[in-house]
Protein backbone atom coordinates (compact mmCIF):
# COMPACT_ATOMS: atom_id res chain seq x y z
CA UNK A 1 0.00 0.00 0.00
CA UNK A 2 3.20 2.36 0.27
CA UNK A 3 2.40 3.50 -3.45
CA UNK A 4 -1.18 4.49 -3.21
CA UNK A 5 -3.09 7.76 -2.40
CA UNK A 6 -5.92 6.93 -0.63
CA UNK A 7 -9.16 8.57 0.30
CA UNK A 8 -11.50 8.07 3.26
CA UNK A 9 -15.14 9.93 3.69
CA UNK A 10 -16.84 9.28 6.73
CA UNK A 11 -12.92 8.56 8.68
CA UNK A 12 -13.52 10.04 11.77
CA UNK A 13 -14.70 6.91 13.64
CA UNK A 14 -16.30 3.17 13.27
CA UNK A 15 -15.05 1.65 10.03
CA UNK A 16 -13.60 5.04 8.59
CA UNK A 17 -11.20 5.60 11.61
CA UNK A 18 -10.35 1.81 11.74
CA UNK A 19 -9.47 1.59 7.78
CA UNK A 20 -7.17 5.04 8.18
CA UNK A 21 -5.36 3.13 11.10
CA UNK A 22 -4.62 0.06 9.11
CA UNK A 23 -3.41 1.79 5.96
CA UNK A 24 -1.81 4.22 7.78
CA UNK A 25 0.50 1.46 9.56
CA UNK A 26 1.06 0.58 6.08
CA UNK A 27 2.70 4.13 5.24
CA UNK A 28 -0.23 5.00 2.61
CA UNK A 29 -0.57 7.92 1.52
CA UNK A 30 -4.30 9.16 2.93
CA UNK A 31 -6.75 12.01 2.69
CA UNK A 32 -9.10 12.07 5.32
CA UNK A 33 -12.65 13.15 5.24
CA UNK A 34 -15.35 13.93 7.51
CA UNK A 35 -17.35 16.89 9.20
CA UNK A 36 -15.73 16.49 12.56
CA UNK A 37 -12.48 17.77 12.79
CA UNK A 38 -11.19 17.68 16.28
CA UNK A 39 -12.20 13.78 15.81
CA UNK A 40 -10.69 13.60 12.30
CA UNK A 41 -7.42 15.25 13.86
CA UNK A 42 -7.16 12.49 16.19
CA UNK A 43 -7.64 9.71 13.70
CA UNK A 44 -5.26 11.46 11.76
CA UNK A 45 -2.44 11.76 14.47
CA UNK A 46 -2.91 7.27 15.03
CA UNK A 47 -2.77 7.17 10.90
CA UNK A 48 1.16 7.19 9.39
CA UNK A 49 2.91 10.17 8.25
CA UNK A 50 1.59 10.83 5.34
CA UNK A 51 -2.30 11.99 5.91
CA UNK A 52 -4.19 14.80 4.80
CA UNK A 53 -7.23 15.98 6.98
CA UNK A 54 -10.48 17.97 4.92
CA UNK A 55 -13.06 18.70 6.79
CA UNK A 56 -16.46 18.46 4.50
CA UNK A 57 -19.74 17.40 4.30
CA UNK A 58 -19.70 15.11 1.37
CA UNK A 59 -23.42 15.16 0.59
CA UNK A 60 -22.78 18.98 -0.22
CA UNK A 61 -21.06 17.90 -4.63
CA UNK A 62 -18.93 21.62 -3.92
CA UNK A 63 -17.20 19.76 -1.08
CA UNK A 64 -16.65 16.76 -2.82
CA UNK A 65 -15.00 18.81 -5.09
CA UNK A 66 -13.25 20.58 -2.85
CA UNK A 67 -11.54 17.35 -1.60
CA UNK A 68 -10.81 15.82 -4.98
CA UNK A 69 -8.73 19.15 -5.59
CA UNK A 70 -6.86 18.91 -1.88
CA UNK A 71 -5.82 15.56 -2.49
CA UNK A 72 -4.36 16.19 -5.80
CA UNK A 73 -2.58 19.56 -4.95
CA UNK A 74 -1.15 17.15 -1.58
CA UNK A 75 -0.39 14.06 -3.51
CA UNK A 76 -0.69 14.74 -7.11
CA UNK A 77 -3.09 12.25 -7.56
CA UNK A 78 -5.50 9.60 -6.32
CA UNK A 79 -5.70 6.30 -6.65
CA UNK A 80 -8.39 4.80 -4.67
CA UNK A 81 -11.55 6.32 -3.12
CA UNK A 82 -13.46 5.03 -0.66
CA UNK A 83 -17.23 6.15 -0.22
CA UNK A 84 -17.72 5.07 3.43
CA UNK A 85 -19.76 7.79 4.80
CA UNK A 86 -23.38 6.87 5.79
CA UNK A 87 -25.95 6.52 8.07
CA UNK A 88 -28.59 4.76 9.12
CA UNK A 89 -32.64 4.86 10.26
CA UNK A 90 -34.47 3.35 12.78
CA UNK A 91 -38.30 3.61 11.40
CA UNK A 92 -41.09 0.81 10.43
CA UNK A 93 -41.72 1.56 6.86
CA UNK A 94 -45.49 2.67 7.49
CA UNK A 95 -44.31 5.50 9.42
CA UNK A 96 -41.54 6.76 7.19
CA UNK A 97 -41.50 10.45 6.43
CA UNK A 98 -40.80 12.60 3.10
CA UNK A 99 -37.28 13.71 5.43
CA UNK A 100 -36.68 10.31 6.72
CA UNK A 101 -36.77 9.44 2.70
CA UNK A 102 -34.92 12.24 1.57
CA UNK A 103 -32.22 11.98 4.51
CA UNK A 104 -31.47 8.59 3.18
CA UNK A 105 -30.76 9.25 0.26
CA UNK A 106 -28.76 12.38 0.69
CA UNK A 107 -26.16 10.80 2.82
CA UNK A 108 -26.24 7.00 1.67
CA UNK A 109 -26.55 7.56 -2.62
CA UNK A 110 -25.85 11.15 -2.95
CA UNK A 111 -22.48 11.49 -1.42
CA UNK A 112 -21.31 8.42 -3.16
CA UNK A 113 -22.74 9.83 -6.41
CA UNK A 114 -20.97 12.80 -6.09
CA UNK A 115 -17.52 11.09 -4.97
CA UNK A 116 -17.90 9.02 -8.26
CA UNK A 117 -18.60 11.82 -10.31
CA UNK A 118 -15.75 14.37 -9.14
CA UNK A 119 -13.23 11.64 -9.06
CA UNK A 120 -13.78 10.11 -12.16
CA UNK A 121 -12.57 12.89 -14.69
CA UNK A 122 -9.30 12.43 -12.59
CA UNK A 123 -9.15 8.92 -13.26
CA UNK A 124 -9.86 9.01 -16.90
CA UNK A 125 -7.09 11.31 -17.60
CA UNK A 126 -5.25 8.71 -15.76
CA UNK A 127 -6.59 5.54 -17.25
CA UNK A 128 -6.99 4.25 -13.80
CA UNK A 129 -8.07 4.36 -10.57
CA UNK A 130 -10.41 2.52 -7.77
CA UNK A 131 -13.61 3.19 -6.23
CA UNK A 132 -15.27 1.55 -3.33
CA UNK A 133 -18.12 1.76 -1.88
CA UNK A 134 -18.94 0.70 1.62
CA UNK A 135 -22.77 -1.00 1.44
CA UNK A 136 -24.56 -3.01 3.33
CA UNK A 137 -26.11 -7.07 4.12
CA UNK A 138 -29.34 -4.91 4.23
CA UNK A 139 -27.90 -3.75 0.46
CA UNK A 140 -28.77 -7.00 -0.80
CA UNK A 141 -31.24 -8.38 1.57
CA UNK A 142 -33.88 -6.43 3.11
CA UNK A 143 -34.04 -8.48 6.53
CA UNK A 144 -34.23 -5.48 9.26
CA UNK A 145 -37.96 -4.14 8.65
CA UNK A 146 -36.70 -0.93 11.06
CA UNK A 147 -33.81 -0.24 8.72
CA UNK A 148 -36.00 -0.07 5.50
CA UNK A 149 -35.27 3.26 4.05
CA UNK A 150 -31.21 2.58 4.81
CA UNK A 151 -31.91 -1.01 2.89
CA UNK A 152 -33.42 0.91 0.09
CA UNK A 153 -30.60 3.08 -0.01
CA UNK A 154 -27.92 0.87 -0.49
CA UNK A 155 -29.68 -1.26 -2.91
CA UNK A 156 -29.88 1.90 -4.94
CA UNK A 157 -26.38 2.70 -4.42
CA UNK A 158 -24.94 -1.01 -5.27
CA UNK A 159 -27.51 -0.68 -8.79
CA UNK A 160 -25.44 3.12 -9.34
CA UNK A 161 -22.26 1.21 -8.65
CA UNK A 162 -22.51 -1.61 -10.73
CA UNK A 163 -23.85 0.93 -13.72
CA UNK A 164 -20.86 3.10 -13.11
CA UNK A 165 -18.46 -0.17 -13.54
CA UNK A 166 -20.88 -1.30 -17.02
CA UNK A 167 -20.43 2.19 -18.49
CA UNK A 168 -16.61 3.97 -17.74
CA UNK A 169 -15.06 0.05 -18.23
CA UNK A 170 -16.14 0.40 -21.50
CA UNK A 171 -13.91 3.06 -22.36
CA UNK A 172 -11.50 2.77 -19.26
CA UNK A 173 -10.90 -1.14 -18.10
CA UNK A 174 -8.78 0.31 -16.04
CA UNK A 175 -10.87 1.66 -13.56
CA UNK A 176 -12.94 -0.27 -11.16
CA UNK A 177 -16.08 -0.13 -9.04
CA UNK A 178 -16.34 -2.42 -5.76
CA UNK A 179 -18.64 -3.08 -3.39
CA UNK A 180 -17.79 -4.16 0.43
CA UNK A 181 -20.68 -5.17 2.46
CA UNK A 182 -20.13 -5.55 6.17
CA UNK A 183 -23.08 -6.92 8.65
CA UNK A 184 -23.32 -6.10 11.79
CA UNK A 185 -20.48 -3.84 13.49
CA UNK A 186 -18.84 -2.84 16.66
CA UNK A 187 -19.48 1.36 15.99
CA UNK A 188 -22.11 4.04 16.37
CA UNK A 189 -23.82 3.34 13.67
CA UNK A 190 -26.81 2.03 15.87
CA UNK A 191 -26.91 4.65 18.60
CA UNK A 192 -25.91 7.33 15.78
CA UNK A 193 -28.80 6.30 13.73
CA UNK A 194 -31.38 8.54 12.65
CA UNK A 195 -34.06 8.24 14.91
CA UNK A 196 -31.59 6.76 17.80
CA UNK A 197 -31.73 2.85 18.12
CA UNK A 198 -29.83 -0.07 19.84
CA UNK A 199 -26.34 0.14 19.64
CA UNK A 200 -24.48 -1.97 17.67
CA UNK A 201 -21.88 -2.29 19.89
CA UNK A 202 -23.86 -4.85 21.75
CA UNK A 203 -24.37 -7.69 19.44
CA UNK A 204 -23.16 -10.78 20.20
CA UNK A 205 -22.71 -11.28 16.12
CA UNK A 206 -20.97 -7.87 15.60
CA UNK A 207 -18.12 -7.58 13.87
CA UNK A 208 -14.89 -5.13 14.87
CA UNK A 209 -14.36 -2.68 12.89
CA UNK A 210 -10.75 -3.66 12.22
CA UNK A 211 -11.97 -6.92 10.73
CA UNK A 212 -13.92 -4.67 8.22
CA UNK A 213 -11.19 -2.64 7.84
CA UNK A 214 -9.02 -6.21 6.75
CA UNK A 215 -11.54 -6.87 4.22
CA UNK A 216 -11.53 -3.43 2.27
CA UNK A 217 -7.39 -3.68 2.60
CA UNK A 218 -7.90 -6.71 0.63
CA UNK A 219 -10.42 -5.14 -1.78
CA UNK A 220 -7.97 -2.11 -2.51
CA UNK A 221 -4.78 -4.77 -3.22
CA UNK A 222 -7.16 -7.34 -5.63
CA UNK A 223 -9.77 -4.84 -7.09
CA UNK A 224 -12.27 -7.41 -6.67
CA UNK A 225 -15.54 -6.00 -7.38
CA UNK A 226 -17.68 -7.59 -4.50
CA UNK A 227 -17.31 -8.30 -1.46
CA UNK A 228 -18.59 -9.49 2.28
CA UNK A 229 -17.31 -9.10 5.28
CA UNK A 230 -18.88 -11.74 7.26
CA UNK A 231 -18.08 -15.67 5.74
CA UNK A 232 -21.86 -16.66 5.81
CA UNK A 233 -23.30 -13.67 4.06
CA UNK A 234 -23.04 -14.70 0.55
CA UNK A 235 -24.89 -18.01 1.08
CA UNK A 236 -27.53 -16.28 3.31
CA UNK A 237 -28.02 -13.74 0.44
CA UNK A 238 -28.03 -16.69 -2.30
CA UNK A 239 -30.13 -18.43 -0.25
CA UNK A 240 -32.42 -15.43 -0.13
CA UNK A 241 -32.98 -14.90 -3.30
CA UNK A 242 -33.01 -19.08 -4.59
CA UNK A 243 -36.27 -19.03 -2.25
CA UNK A 244 -37.90 -16.27 -3.97
CA UNK A 245 -37.15 -17.60 -7.32
CA UNK A 246 -39.05 -21.41 -6.47
CA UNK A 247 -41.58 -19.97 -4.11
CA UNK A 248 -40.18 -21.25 -0.77
CA UNK A 249 -39.76 -19.14 2.55
CA UNK A 250 -36.35 -17.10 2.65
CA UNK A 251 -36.37 -17.21 6.19
CA UNK A 252 -36.37 -21.19 6.74
CA UNK A 253 -33.48 -21.10 4.59
CA UNK A 254 -31.60 -19.14 7.66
Amino acid sequence: MQDKVVVITGASAGIGAALAERLGADETSLVLVARREDVLRDVASRSGAQVLTVVADVTVRDDVRRVVKAAIARFGRIDVWINNAGQGITRQPSELTDDDVDQMVRVNVKSVLYGMQEVLPHFKERGTGHVINISSELGRVPYAVHRSAYSGAKHFMNALTANFRDEVQQTHPGIQFSIVSPGIVKTEFGVRARHGGPDSRQFAQAQRAEEVAAIIAEVIASRRRDAYTRPDAHKRVVDYYAGLLDGSDPDARQ
